[in-house]
């Protein structure tokens, strides 16, 4: 007898989507990759569309047209009501017999734990904080932006600078190497010739989040202004997870914290050790170390959790990503 699919996991971020299928005993039959995943600015039934794009290619793959569960973490579903709109839209897809939507955070976390315990901040174009326990309690912020009260992300990190560098350059503000490296990075000569690109769409506005490597860049070489921009986002990760371990009570006992996303696993030192310090004064038994490993493989794990599956069969699904 052949082995039977039972999971389809799905990890779709704001650039890519990850799906794969998965026996009950952890083994993955067939993978695929899709486009982005961003409902609103598309819609939610073309968002869809996307993922069923590289769903159509795995099950084909696996052979088969359906499974037993769908395990979702997708970009985007930030609010529970946005996560049961998106799960039955996915359920309407009759991809399997039941479907559960969470945020694509929640992927990240379960890739980087050996059961579902602990804390993830993820730090890439926007900002966002879980947290879960294996009893089902959950931790989680709103993370749509200023307005539910974030800060930071790859974009904000981004925004900042650009207005710092503005200030300083007409002199509102105080002095900063970002006047020169930000527009340089465009090969400009001025902050008043980078606002003018980026205003005229000379500059294409989604480059804008190319300037946080350069803020990085130039706090690592020293100016004042660039290093309280980094450290400030030490404050954010570590606000964030404080408050998660908080809520499900876990400040008393040894938690990790998962890093991930782009600006969280890129390796500044400045950030890294500033979390790490900050994050021992505010909960001391919390163990800050950065997630690795595909996204795709929290979305498996969540749906082989669902599913009752045992130790071994998680085993096998981390090995096919971690070999």
């Amino acid at each position: 007898m052949g082995l039977r699919a039972s999971v389809l996991a799905i990890d779709a971020g704001n650039s890519k989507t990850d799906v794969a299928v998965l026996t009950a005993e952890g083994h993955v039959l067939a993978t695929a990759r899709g486009g982005g995943f961003r409902p609103p600015a598309v819609g939610v039934q073309e968002a869809v569309d996307e993922l069923a794009s590289a769903v159509t290619r795995a099950y084909a793959a696996a052979g088969v047209t359906s499974v037993a569960h769908v395990s979702a973490c997708l970009a985007n579903a930030d609010l529970p009501v946005e996560e049961e709109q998106l799960a039955a839209a996915l359920h309407a897809r009759a991809w399997g017999e039941s479907v559960e939507v969470r945020n694509d955070t929640f992927a990240i976390l379960r890739a980087g734990v050996a059961e579902p315990l602990g804390v993830a901040v993820v730090c890439g174009a926007g900002i966002n904080c879980v947290g879960m326990r294996p009893d089902g309690r959950t931790a989680r912020f709103p993370a749509i932006g200023r307005i539910s009260g974030d800060w930071g992300g790859g974009w904000g990190l981004a925004e900042e600078a650009l207005w710092f560098a503005a200030r300083a350059e007409d002199g509102r503000g105080e002095a900063t190497e970002l006047v020169r490296t930000l527009p340089a990075h465009f090969g400009l000569d001025s902050m008043y010739a980078l606002i003018e690109a980026l205003h005229l769409e000379h500059v294409e506005t989604a480059r804008r989040h190319e300037l946080t490597p350069v803020l990085f860049a130039t706090a690592a070489q020293g100016d004042v202004v660039a290093r309280a921009l980094v450290d400030r986002l030490a404050e954010e990760v570590v606000a964030m997870a404080g408050v998660a371990l908080t809520r499900l009570d876990l400040l008393d006992e040894e938690t990790p914290v998962l890093l991930g996303g782009g600006v969280l696993t890129a390796g500044h030192p400045q950030l890294d050790d500033g979390i790490r310090g900050l994050l021992a004064a505010r909960a001391p038994k919390a163990v800050a170390r950065v997630v690795t490993a595909s996204p795709v493989l929290g979305a498996a794990l969540l749906g082989l959790d669902r599913m009752g599956a045992g130790a071994d069969a998680q085993e096998r699904a981390r090995a096919h990503w971690e070999s």
